[in-house]
């Protein structure tokens, strides 16, 4: 049974609160699991939301800014002492090489080799893994910032009704799928196309083609809404999006779920309703106003035969 959701560990900004933790995502998608932008506290958030070393398998750093990565020691000596087997990727904008190599060797600790560096730069990064695409595109921040893209491929599922028909059964199965055809009867003729799913994570930004991009036609769009807008000159001016912004920017590229997050602390509880109505002004969709701990499921598949639709 496929496995696939958003937990998310923290959703401050700059400034944690008494009720946000600095940033911190965890999407888990099957057997693999992407920690996105372990801000402080995020080693502790990982034990509250039941999430194991074990299960990281890429770490995908935004930017250098603290409140996205100064998690990253706890979390990597926590890779050591546990000792996880398995190769965990790390992305990260190559122009601060220097910001990784202190905080991957920030204390004396028994260090690991299973956590290799990938850092990214340049218009689009893409590394392929385990059959999914991971893409990186540049942002518009006061620093070298990336966001990023998870893709699944497109394929095609089976009907049993289909296979009834015409006998198809056991290991049977498996060679038409290899092949393309078995006997006289083909792979079309018994399954219907499966549209693979997506997911884009996009941080501290303001517009730009990158954003548009990395959310064009994505079942799950994560991404910040640091202000209201009322503060749309200042998020301009530090490089982040409104919560108005981010819904404009999931309308046009026809996103199934919104997630908003990296509220700045000015904001509490009290007005995560403002945060959805800004959004909904332009975003007729599902919107989650993420709170930390939170699940949220990465949507059911299209069905085929109605195919994409744009909220």
């Amino acid at each position: 049974m496929s496995n696939r959701e958003l937990i998310v560990l923290g959703t401050s900004s700059a400034v944690p609160t008494r009720a946000r933790n600095h940033n911190g995502y965890f999407l888990r998608w099957d057997d693999q699991g992407f920690l996105f932008d372990p801000g402080e506290g995020t080693q502790r958030q990982m034990r509250l939301a039941g999430v194991s070393a074990h299960d990281v398998t890429t770490i995908c750093v935004t930017h250098f800014h603290g409140d996205h990565c100064l998690g990253l020691p706890g979390v990597i000596q926590r890779i050591a002492r546990d000792g996880v087997p398995h190769e965990v990727r790390a992305l990260y904008p190559a122009s601060g090489e220097d910001y990784w190599l202190r905080l991957r060797h920030a204390t004396a600790f028994a260090d690991t080799s299973k956590v290799t560096p990938h850092p990214v730069e340049g218009e689009v990064t893409t590394l392929r893994s385990a059959g999914l695409t991971l893409t990186a595109r540049p942002l518009s921040h006061p620093v070298d910032a990336y966001g990023y893209r998870l893709d699944e491929p497109s394929g095609r599922r089976m009907i049993p009704a289909e296979l009834a028909r015409y006998g198809i059964s056991g290991a049977q199965v498996g060679e038409l799928q290899r092949e393309g055809r078995l006997g006289a009867v083909t792979l079309e003729q018994v399954s219907e196309p499966r549209r693979g799913q997506s997911m884009a994570f996009v941080m501290d930004t303001r517009l730009c083609d990158g954003v548009h991009a990395l959310a064009e036609g994505v079942d799950l769009l994560v991404i910040e809404s640091t202000f209201l807008t009322p503060e749309a000159a200042l998020a301009h001016e530090y490089g982040h999006l409104t919560a108005a912004q981010a819904g404009q920017v999931a309308a046009e590229a026809g996103v199934r779920k919104l997630v908003l997050t990296h509220f700045s602390e000015r904001y509490g509880h009290d007005d995560e309703r403002r945060f959805a109505e800004e959004a909904a002004k332009a975003y007729a969709g599902d919107i989650v106003v993420a709170r930390d701990l939170m699940r949220v499921p990465v949507p059911k598949r299209r069905n085929p035969a109605t195919g994409p639709s744009r909220p």
